[in-house]
């Protein structure tokens, strides 16, 4: 199939797809703050439902709020693969449930860092890596 990031890779929506990836025999590299959690998005508890090899998957804790964090998942990936096919944007938080005028300024930022700058961050980082000339022939 092809090489792909899932950031936000370790919990819900982002372990859903990253095990959907590894399922239809992509190559996935899982992303996020929490390497135990990622170390289980790669594997599977149930083998009937998908099993893939352990080399298809690729755990690099990232933080996506970090440049420099991106920027070493990003060469990870190139490393690795020497290629991108897909990103896989999951990486996000919810904001703090109170009204505004409670909100604080930190939290704030952090979700705004997290949803938003974090995306972009990743995007660039993929965009840059997808159109540079490949080293290494699909998988």
């Amino acid at each position: 199939m092809g090489v792909a990031v899932v950031t936000g890779a370790g919990s819900g929506l982002g372990r859903t797809i990253t095990r959907a990836l590894l399922g239809a025999g992509w190559q996935v590299v899982l992303a996020g703050r929490r390497e135990g959690a990622l170390m289980e998005s790669a594997e599977t508890a149930d083998p009937a439902i998908a099993d893939w090899p352990a080399e298809s998957a690729l755990v690099v804790p990232a933080d996506v709020t970090s440049p420099p964090s991106v920027a070493a998942l990003f060469e990870a990936v190139q490393r690795h693969w020497g290629r991108l096919d897909l990103l896989v944007n999951n990486a996000g938080l919810f904001g703090p449930a109170a009204g505004i005028d409670e909100i604080d300024l930190a939290d704030w930022r952090q979700v705004v860092d997290t949803n938003l700058t974090g995306a972009f961050l990743c995007a660039q980082h993929a965009v840059r890596m997808m159109k540079a000339p490949s080293t290494r022939s699909p998988a």
